[in-house]
């Protein structure tokens, strides 16, 4: 065997995380610190595989449903990429072409849905309050179909982002951190800087912010959030940020001023969102159909945007990280000045100075989600990695 698969290996043996067998999941901070490493373990693992052309299909047949009620490029292509990396086609719920718009029940649905399905991903991101919620009815619905016998198996649901968290993207940043750092044992101490971004938008999602300083605070980093006065995100999710500092021997602070969050960080994250009463607000309005309402939202807090267009990741604010040289990090796609509007998240040059790390960080998310799958669908995911690279079936035909 490969010793670099053999090290991951070990590394499982090394954690507890057989509570993922037949699981979800939703939120980062739900899963202990040992399953969190087993996922990167796995991802890690089923990379090396298919870098050496080493298939990683554990299913010889079997679906993958997707779910995106917002647009989605790279979550998307992830996610079909994961699944089909490990054996299974994938189908899109189109719910607009489904009887959901008849007045389908959710656990109708999740049923129909999921008589060979073996992953459900879903994207709901849209409202403050929905978005979890709705996961978690359909993971219920689901169990019941499986404790019923109305499913042969009971179908995995992944977060691909919802109103609180966004797990995929959030796990992919922090093992691209982890391999950039040369590893977890390197991180402790390392500031990251969680940045609020002008941008000419509206109604950004909170999930991203919010699941960087719920999983970053976990490794022992002094991780701050800086945002103007009015963007603030959801309070419960900022006491799991201190709950987790604490735990692992970091920090978590909070700052009104993009530049003393930059002072000295060793990684940026410069993004934009909505402030959490203001989505809040925009919920209450979908829900009474309040379009006029809407609209004022909107122009509302676009404007309010326009005040801060000051808070924009710049090559001056770079020189002044350690050593000019912070990881600069973004989930994609960026507002760039002058490339993608007027003013906006980033400056061009230094947007285009970390391309090719930010693609490389993106690239990490397929991983990451057949992961999760793989650990949820796998009893024995050490044996099932061994007797991969052992059964050695070429992914791709080469003489």
């Amino acid at each position: 065997m490969e010793k670099t698969l053999q090290a991951y290996i070990d590394k499982l043996d090394s954690l507890r995380f057989k509570d993922m067998y037949d699981g979800d999941f939703f939120l980062t901070w739900d899963k202990t610190g040992d399953e969190l490493d087993a996922v990167f373990a796995v991802a890690d693992a089923l990379r090396f595989l298919r870098e050496r052309n080493i298939s990683t299909k554990i299913f010889e047949s079997g679906l993958g449903v997707s779910l995106f009620r917002d647009n989605s490029t790279r979550t998307r292509f992830s996610f079909a990429s994961a699944c089909n990396l490990l054996g299974l086609e994938v189908q899109d719920l189109d719910e607009g072409k489904s009887q959901v718009a008849h007045g389908e029940t959710v656990r109708e649905t999740a049923n129909m849905i999921s008589f060979m399905a073996d992953v459900i991903g879903i994207r709901d991101d849209m409202y403050i309050g929905k978005g979890h919620t709705y996961q978690k009815e359909v993971a219920e619905a689901v169990a019941q179909g499986r404790r019923d016998g109305v499913l042969e198996q009971k179908p995995t649901l992944v977060n691909l982002q919802c109103d609180i968290d966004h797990p995929t993207q959030c796990m992919a940043d922090m093992l691209h951190i982890i391999h950039e750092f040369g590893g977890v044992e390197n991180l402790k101490g390392k500031k990251v800087a969680m940045t609020w971004a002008y941008s000419p938008s509206y109604g950004k999602p909170l999930s991203v912010p919010q699941g960087v300083i719920g999983l970053m605070t976990r490794f022992g980093m002094d991780v701050v959030l800086a945002h103007p006065e009015g963007y603030e995100v959801m309070p419960e999710v900022e006491e799991v940020a201190r709950r987790n500092a604490a735990a692992s021997g970091g920090a978590f602070a909070k700052t009104h001023s993009m530049a003393e969050a930059f002072q000295g960080a060793d990684i940026v994250y410069p993004k934009s969102w909505a402030p959490f009463a203001a989505m809040e607000e925009r919920t209450e309005l979908y829900g009474r159909g309040d379009s006029e309402g809407i609209q004022a939202l909107e122009k509302r807090l676009l404007a309010q945007n326009a005040q801060h267009k000051d808070w924009c990741c710049t090559e001056e604010l770079m020189k002044t990280t350690r050593d000019g040289k912070a990881l600069y990090l973004h989930c994609l796609p960026a507002d760039i000045n002058g490339v993608s509007c007027v003013d906006g998240e980033v400056e061009a040059s230094v947007f285009d100075r970390y391309r090719t790390p930010l693609y490389k960080e993106a690239s990490f998310k397929p991983y990451i989600i057949a992961a999760m799958i793989f650990l949820a669908k796998c009893r024995d995911p050490q044996a099932v990695l061994k007797a991969l690279e052992a059964q050695g079936t070429k992914r791709q035909f080469a003489e």
